[in-house]
C-alpha cells in the first residue's frame, strides 16, 4: 500500500470521507410522511396541479412526493434528469401524476423558458412551491451579471412567479422556502458585488429576500395567497452540494449521526417538508397572507424581514434587474 503524505494526502482523505458521508446519508426518516405530520393526510388534491422547484432531492423531493400522494398532478423541476425521472416515477407509482422539467435557475432566460414549458402543459396552476435554492462557497456572477446566490434563491422565484401568476386560480397558493438564517441579513442588497464574498452572508441575504418578496407578493395578489417557511436545518439536503468542502464535511457528518443525538435541531428532508406541505394543502391556512411559518405554525421573522418599505424597495430592484413589471 502506498501512503499519501502532505497536503495532497490530507485533501484526498477529506474527499474520501466526504464521499462516504454523502453517498450513504439517509434521505429521509423511514416511514415518515410529511402530509401526516402536517395534518393533511386526508386532503384530496385530485384535479389540482402543483409545481415544485428543486424537487429532485431533499426537502423539495419530499414535498413533491407528499403532494403526489394526496392526488395532485406534480410538475417536478430539477437539474438532474435521472433524479427527476426517479421522483416522477415514484409519484406515478403512488397514484399521482407527474411531469419532469429540467432547468438551471441561475439564468433568467432559462427561468422564463421553464415558465413557458409549464404553460404549454397546463392553463391552471393551483400551487407553486418555490423550493429550489443554493449555497455557493465563492462569489460568482451569472450571465445576467447578478451574484449567483441572489439570482438562484430570490430572482428565480421572482421571475417564475411573475410568469405564472396569471395561471393561479383565486384559491391558488404560492409557497416559498426561506430560512431562519435570514436573521443574519441586514437588508442591504448589492446584487452585482462579489468582492469580500461571504457564502453564508449571501445565503442569508437571499433568504431575507424570500420573506420580503412573500410580503410584497401577498399585497399585490388578488385572490391567491403567498406565504413562506423555514424547513429547519436539513444537513442531508441537496442544498449543500455546491458549498465549500468544509461545509459539506460538516453537514455530512451531521446527516450521518444517529437520530437520538440530533433530534430537536436537525431535520430529515421529510421532516423539513412538513411546513411546505402544510402551506400547500392545509385548509387552515387557506386565508393566511404574507406570513412566515416554522413547524407548521406562524412565526415572527426578523425586524428586517418585516420592513414593508424594504420589501417595496427590493421589489423595485428586482424589477429593474429582471426587466419585468408587475401590475
Amino acid at each position: 500500500m502506498v501512503e499519501e503524505s502532505g497536503a495532497f494526502g490530507t485533501r484526498a482523505r477529506c474527499f474520501i470521507l466526504l464521499k462516504f458521508i454523502t453517498d450513504d446519508a439517509p434521505a429521509s426518516s423511514m416511514g415518515h410522511r410529511p402530509e401526516v405530520e402536517a395534518g393533511v393526510e386526508d386532503r384530496d388534491l385530485t384535479g389540482q396541479t402543483v409545481l415544485v422547484t428543486g424537487a429532485t432531492s431533499g426537502v423539495g423531493r419530499e414535498t413533491a412526493l407528499a403532494l403526489g400522494r394526496l392526488g395532485a398532478t406534480v410538475f417536478v423541476h430539477g437539474r438532474d434528469r435521472d433524479a427527476g425521472r426517479d421522483v416522477a416515477t415514484e409519484i406515478d407509482d403512488s397514484g399521482g401524476e407527474s411531469v419532469f422539467f429540467s432547468a438551471d435557475l441561475a439564468e433568467m432566460e432559462r427561468v422564463h423558458r421553464l415558465a413557458d414549458e409549464v404553460r404549454d402543459r397546463t392553463d391552471s396552476l393551483d400551487i407553486l412551491v418555490n423550493n429550489a435554492g443554493g449555497h455557493f462557497p465563492t462569489g460568482e456572477l451569472t450571465g445576467d451579471g447578478v451574484e449567483k446566490t441572489f439570482a438562484v434563491n430570490h430572482l428565480a422565484p421572482f421571475v417564475l412567479t411573475h410568469d405564472l401568476h396569471d395561471l393561479l386560480p383565486s384559491d391558488g397558493r404560492v409557497v416559498t422556502v426561506a430560512s431562519e438564517v435570514h436573521r443574519r441579513a441586514d437588508g442591504a442588497f448589492d446584487v452585482t458585488e462579489i468582492g469580500n464574498y461571504d457564502g453564508l452572508g449571501a445565503y442569508a441575504r437571499s433568504k431575507v429576500a424570500n420573506i420580503l418578496f412573500t410580503r410584497e407578493l401577498a399585497r399585490r395578489l388578488d385572490g391567491p395567497t403567498a406565504n413562506c417557511c423555514h424547513p429547519g436545518f436539513v444537513p442531508s439536503s441537496g442544498l449543500w452540494r455546491d458549498a465549500s468542502l468544509r461545509v459539506r464535511l460538516g453537514v455530512g457528518v451531521l446527516a450521518r449521526l444517529p437520530r437520538f443525538l440530533t433530534s430537536g435541531f436537525v431535520n430529515s428532508p421529510s421532516e423539513g417538508a412538513e411546513t411546505s406541505v402544510c402551506l400547500a394543502a392545509s385548509p387552515e391556512v387557506a386565508a393566511v397572507q404574507g406570513a412566515y411559518f416554522s413547524d407548521c405554525e406562524r412565526a415572527e421573522p426578523s425586524s428586517t424581514a418585516r420592513d414593508d418599505k424594504l420589501a417595496r424597495n427590493l421589489w423595485e430592484l428586482s424589477e429593474e434587474v429582471t426587466g419585468l413589471s408587475w401590475p
